[in-house]
């Protein structure tokens, strides 16, 4: 296959992604080729398993491995992209200014039920401080911005998560955005004016029922269930209201913790389709996800969906990297958007999360959270409007209301 050198200051693991990445790129490994397994390849060129561990990782990480059950892996098909890789209510009553305020003051809490945090534990650390090593070694203009859409292999990296969730589109209709909260930000001045129906999952997340009441908007609720949407109610508030776009979060909705079933995703785009509003949506615990979920990009394809995602709740909140993926036209206005509010967003730290998933061993630690995540959805009480859920490791039951917290 190809030769490697124990002699050479070429770290083992880079020689053999190197050599792997030739391979492809002059078509000798073809798309859909298995690859020898992990104690094969370090069998057979007598290096150590967690080296070729390492080097799996990383080619998975940048799109030329694809990985699948049983440790199998096979030749990622890049030519997928085709072209697209030219790229070099009711109202609702919430206070959530005093949230806002407030939101910081308790973070030594060990329980945090609807609040969205999860256990530092959980946190890619060790991913954050191999990418720290590999970024010291590497030439850094201290001195520019960075792209306005922000950096480009993390955007090429987002294109490829989204392709493997059945959403086509090419780096350019990505833009990083300081965590998914500007992200929401900057959909919610484009979209709304002063005076317009805006409809939300109720209950919903706070930080964005204030910045749309900050514009003017009038908050439509539609309410949440276990099964996703109280589709009668959104029909109804739809065709009363007739809003401009639809903020909503279908994949373990904060606070409740609850997922849209695809039935109803799909008559989400149906309504929208049919009344004309564009949809907002909120994925930012994709990754942790268990369970594989369609999504409303994944069957809209982004000609009405504004898709938004965040390396903050996987890697550390602390580096502040997110996304929103957009049709071409509307992501150009986004992109102005973002450029006339604070330029453009910190190449460092979207270097940093693109370092953290190509050499930090991205693969596995996803694949611990999946395995530790647990929500466990309840009444503390019975005529409690909040269900009980928990994300700790062991089952918890801690009600988002606040009243009721046991084992």
């Amino acid at each position: 296959m190809f030769l490697l050198d124990p002699q050479s200051s070429v770290p083992l693991v880079t020689q053999i992604v190197g050599g792997f990445r030739q391979l492809m790129d002059e078509g000798t490994l073809r798309a859909g080729a298995r690859l020898p397994s992990i104690r094969q390849f370090a069998h057979a060129h007598g290096v150590s398993v967690y080296t070729v561990v390492d080097a799996y990782d990383r080619l998975v990480a940048l799109g030329y491995f694809l990985s699948q059950a049983n440790s199998r892996f096979f030749v990622r098909s890049r030519a997928s992209h085709g072209t697209l890789l030219s790229d070099s209510a009711g109202q609702t009553s919430f206070d959530s200014m005093w949230y806002l305020c407030r939101i910081f003051e308790n973070q030594a809490l060990r329980s945090k039920p609807g609040c969205g945090w999860l256990p530092g534990n959980w946190l890619f650390t060790e991913g954050v401080r191999r990418s720290l090593r590999n970024l010291a070694t590497e030439e850094v203009d201290l001195g520019g911005y960075g792209e306005p859409k922000g950096y480009l292999p993390l955007r090429q990296q987002v294109r490829d998560q989204l392709a493997a969730r059945e959403v086509v589109l090419n780096a350019e209709q990505v833009l990083l955005t300081l965590g998914s909260s500007q992200a929401m930000d900057l959909a919610a001045r484009q979209l709304v004016r002063a005076g317009d129906a805006v409809l939300v999952d109720e209950p919903g997340y706070a930080n964005l029922l204030f910045s749309l009441r900050f514009l003017g908007a009038r908050l439509v609720g539609a309410p949440r269930t276990p099964a996703g949407y109280d589709l009668d109610t959104l029909e109804a508030r739809v065709i009363e209201h007739r809003p401009r776009v639809f903020f909503t979060q279908p994949r373990l909705q904060s606070p409740t913790g609850s997922s849209a079933s695809l039935a109803h995703l799909h008559r989400v785009m149906q309504l929208a389709e049919k009344y004309d509003f564009i949809v907002v949506e909120n994925d930012i615990y994709a990754d942790i996800d268990p369970e594989s979920r369609p999504s409303l990009a994944s069957l809209d394809q982004l000609k009405r969906v504004i898709h938004i995602g965040s390396f903050s709740k996987t890697i550390s909140p602390n580096i502040r990297v997110g996304f929103l993926a957009a049709n071409p036209e509307l992501l150009e206005d986004l992109g102005r958007l973002k450029m006339i509010s604070g330029l453009t967003s910190s190449e460092f730290t979207e270097r940093l999360a693109y370092g953290a998933l190509v050499y930090g061993r991205w693969r596995k630690h996803i694949k611990t959270s999946r395995s530790a995540w647990r929500w466990v959805s309840n009444r503390c009480r019975p005529g409690c409007s909040s269900w009980a859920l928990s994300y700790l490791p062991s089952p918890r039951l801690a009600c988002s209301c606040g009243r009721a917290t046991r084992q």
